[in-house]
């Protein structure tokens, strides 16, 4: 994929992430996340309380992969680091964002308001690697 589609895919509709961390203790850990493409990030939002956030804040490596699940079938696999900000008005900004992609335009502000408070995290995960693999079906 080129760059425009890459990020064409990433951002298609409403398909969620799959969010790979690693527990304090080794174990895995794969969540599903609602998330945006900002630059070369791509950011989503959590509790600090959830797994995930307790991961992140011990290990900021992570994965998270989004697929195609009908044929043609294809994915995008990123890897990197995160940084975490608690900072609510960049917060709110992109949670808005986040909101409008998955609940559309009419409830963004409503859920952005509501996810973009004290005790959630914004997360931007770094594509530092990538693998994208269109077609997997080979349809023409």
């Amino acid at each position: 994929m080129t760059d425009a589609e890459l990020r064409g895919f990433l951002m298609a509709g409403t398909r969620t992430g799959k969010f790979a961390t690693t527990r304090p203790d080794g174990r895995p850990h794969v969540a599903p996340v609602w998330f945006v493409v900002d630059g070369d990030d791509l950011v989503f939002m959590t509790n600090s309380a959830t797994v995930k956030g307790r991961s992140l804040r011990h290990d900021p490596r992570a994965a998270l992969v989004v697929d195609l699940e009908a044929p043609p079938y294809a994915f995008v696999l990123v890897e990197g680091t995160v940084s975490i900000s608690e900072d609510l008005d960049e917060m709110l900004d992109q949670s808005i964002a986040i909101a409008r992609r998955y609940m559309g335009e009419e409830n963004a502000q409503t859920y952005g308001r509501r996810n973009a408070v004290a005790g959630e995290l914004l997360v931007r995960l770094r594509m530092d690697h990538v693998v994208a693999v269109d077609n997997m079906a080979g349809h023409d």
